[in-house]
């Protein structure tokens, strides 16, 4: 199954090679078409994010009310989630989808010519930083290096857009640090890989930062603001104890 879906993700790039005449622009026109196909899921992912935020103070309050009653608490977590038409797994779907294609490109890359370049400006996209610092010359490695970086820069940047919806100032301190770390890893893992999953990544995060500033944002707010009147129509629910009858006290002779 992975070996057809590699030599089949070969065809398309090398499809797209012929027409356009550059191995890393096809690269990239084939990051455009994938984004386009995934952006219906990453919408409604959107759509979930924003649920997640109005149900969060209430899962909070489910979670200190049954602290001490965990099968409770879970039933009372998954009524909670169908209430409001929350799937977590759907916010993870588009990551998941993704994943394949870009460890894919590792076996693709192994298929095209060793001279596939990138307009010149990467002499050959199956080359890494590594490889081409270790050959010597600073001044062609320079474009890979910089490929690099924006790897890691791209990764911190939607983290850092996301923190701004955040309410909690302890979350934000939490995502800044999550950020940083996951950038410095983004450094050291693409310090080593073939330059055609930089490309690939790069063009992938500057279509989502771009989108998550045009379209995200107004697809999360109407989400936000739908799921808050969605629970603000909702019956509120109370728990009834009623109390145990006891036997009248009898008058003794």
């Amino acid at each position: 199954m992975w070996e057809w879906f590699t030599n089949f993700l070969t065809m398309v790039l090398a499809g797209i090679q012929g027409i356009v005449g550059d191995w890393g622009l096809a690269v990239i026109i084939l990051t455009f078409i994938i984004r386009l196909i995934l952006t219906p899921l990453m919408n409604h992912s959107t759509k979930s994010t924003a649920r997640m935020q109005v149900m969060q103070p209430k899962l909070q309050e489910i979670q200190e009310r049954y602290a001490d009653d965990p099968t409770r608490q879970s039933e009372e977590m998954r009524k909670a989630y169908a209430d409001m038409h929350f799937n977590p797994i759907g916010g993870c779907l588009p990551i998941f989808l993704q994943m394949p294609i870009f460890f894919g490109l590792f076996s693709v890359i192994k298929q095209v010519p060793a001279d596939a370049s990138f307009f010149g400006i990467l002499p050959s996209i199956a080359k890494s930083c590594a490889d081409m610092v270790a050959l010597g010359d600073w001044v062609a490695a320079a474009p890979y290096i910089l490929f690099d970086v924006l790897f890691g820069v791209l990764t911190f940047i939607p983290m850092v857009l996301n923190n701004f919806a955040a309410q909690d100032s302890a979350q934000k301190s939490q995502t800044m640090t999550m950020g940083v770390v996951m950038s410095i890893m983004m450094l050291w893992f693409g310090w080593s890989v073939p330059s055609a999953v930089l490309l690939y990544y790069v063009t992938s995060s500057t279509w989502q930062v771009i989108q998550q500033k045009l379209i995200t944002s107004k697809v999360m707010e109407k989400a936000r603001a739908d799921a808050e009147a969605e629970a603000a129509n909702r019956p509120v629910e109370v728990d009834v104890v009623r109390r145990e009858k006891k036997p009248r006290p009898h008058k003794k002779d």
